[in-house]
Order: C-alpha cells, then structure tokens, then sequence
C-alpha cells in the first residue's frame, strides 16, 4: 500500500529472526514478570519490527514514516534505578504526586513511576515520546494484565490499548506517521502533522481528527498566485499647483516673446 502511494519512496523493512525462547524466559526471570501472551508470540516469529518510509521532495528523499517496536534485548525498563547515580539524584518517582487521579468508569487509572507499576519501552516514537508496555500493579507481586500507554515529551500518560495485538494494528493502520500517538491525546497532533495525515490518511475510522477545525490548520495560499509575475505600472508623480501655475507662466511668457520679435524687426525696417 505504501508503494503504491504518490510521492512515497525507499519503503524499507528490516528482516529479523525469531527470539530465542530462552531469550524470553531470562528476560522474564530478569524483571520478575510474565510477558503477555500475545507479546511473546510475537517475539518467537520476530525479534521486534522496524519499517521506514520517505517522501520525495525535489528528488530528494526525505524520512517520514517510522514504524518500530523494540527488541527483547532492548526492551528496558523505564525509571529504574541505574547501576550508577549521585546521591539524592532526582529519579521519575519524584513526578509521583498523591493528589493525581485515579481511573474512573470512563479514564483508566495511570501508571506510577515508582515501584507500584513496571513500565517497559515499546517504541521511542523517533523522540515525540514513548510507547510503553505497563504493568500497573507491581505489588505484592506483580499481575499478569498489562496495557499499552502512551507517555509524552511533558511526562503525561495517555491510554492506547489493553492489549499488544490491538497496539500493533494501530501502529500499521497510522502508517507511521510523524507524532500519530498524539491522536490519541487531549491536545492532538500539531498542525504540521496533520498536513501529513491529510496526504496520506491513516486506514482508521477515526476520520473526526482530520474534519475537526480543517479551517485553522490547511494552508489556503495558491502558491501560482503568490509567486505569480506582474507588471508593474509606472507611477506618475502629481506635481504640487504652484510649480504648475509657474511653469505654465514661464511657457507663455516664451512663447509671447517668440511671437513679437519679429513684428518688432518688421517695424523697424
């Protein structure tokens, strides 16, 4: 589908190998936790997922779209403790706040960056952000149920999926697109971003993001009227009454001169 698209080009998968089972099985004992079911079948055909795409601009290639979802390997947890750090160093827990929100009826409740969730990176949204596999409930032990979050460049959390399998259709259907995880926050993606969504729209249903306030983002210049040519008209410059009034003066007196010269000579002869 993305080859078939105008003005797409370089379309690139990267092949990996299936991750070994004990792979799985020390990461497992490593961050004493259970991958989900869907995650390490997911694994076992594919040790992660990497497909790039470019955009053709002036013939030149130009990276756009970037679907990733991190290896075994690099599935690391975030905010945990490194191996070496200062003393009273300020960590993520330190964003913990008892006054947050939990989850009601309609808002699931939030991860925490202290020991009460385990958050692993998923993908690292070329910098806009991360994705993130959670495990809410860390303690006494930590439960089986995960879910996918989005967590942003402000450290804001923002809900995806339950499950791996309906991340990764979400992350197919988008196409890549530049910041598509801000589609699924309260502020959206930025105007730039959205100019990208309506030259190739995501295969979702969710058409509301692009028909929303069209007005306030797609650029309306017709750039064949703006750098269009044109003639310039000279400008003529109005000369002020007086100078008129004297030039005109100046031109009868000559010319009345010119006249009665030679009726003056005639005389004398």
């Amino acid at each position: 589908l993305l080859e078939t698209s105008p003005g797409v080009a370089e379309v690139t998968f990267v092949e990996k190998e299936p991750a070994e089972r004990h792979t799985i099985i020390s990461w497992e004992q490593k961050n004493a936790c259970i991958l989900p079911e869907d995650l390490k079948n997911f694994y076992l055909m594919t040790d992660g997922f990497q497909m790039t795409w470019s955009v053709k601009t002036d013939d030149t290639p130009m990276p756009l779209g970037s679907m990733v979802i991190n290896s075994v390997s690099k599935l690391c947890r975030l905010g945990g403790s490194p191996m070496y750090t200062l003393p009273n160093a300020p960590t993520l827990a330190d964003l913990e706040d008892d006054t947050d929100e939990e989850g009601n009826g309609d808002k699931p409740a939030k991860p925490h960056f202290d020991s009460r969730s385990l958050i692993f990176e998923l993908d690292p949204c070329n910098g806009n952000g991360k994705v993130c596999l959670v495990y809410k409930h860390a303690k006494p032990v930590v439960s089986p149920d995960t879910e996918i979050w989005f967590l942003d460049r402000a450290l804001y959390w923002h809900f995806l999926t339950k499950t791996f399998t309906a991340y990764y259709r979400l992350l197919i259907t988008h196409l890549g697109l530049p910041q598509w995880q801000y589609a699924f926050t309260s502020y959206g993606v930025s105007p730039q971003a959205k100019q990208w969504f309506n030259m190739y729209k995501p295969i979702t249903i969710n058409t509301a993001l692009l028909s929303e306030e069209a007005d306030s983002f797609v650029n309306k210049l017709d750039p064949n009227k703006v750098f269009k040519s044109k003639n310039k008209t000279p400008v003529i410059k109005k000369k002020p009454l007086s100078q008129v009034a004297g030039s005109q003066k100046s031109h009868t007196s000559m010319t009345f001169s010119k006249t009665s010269s030679p009726a003056g000579n005639s005389s004398r002869k």
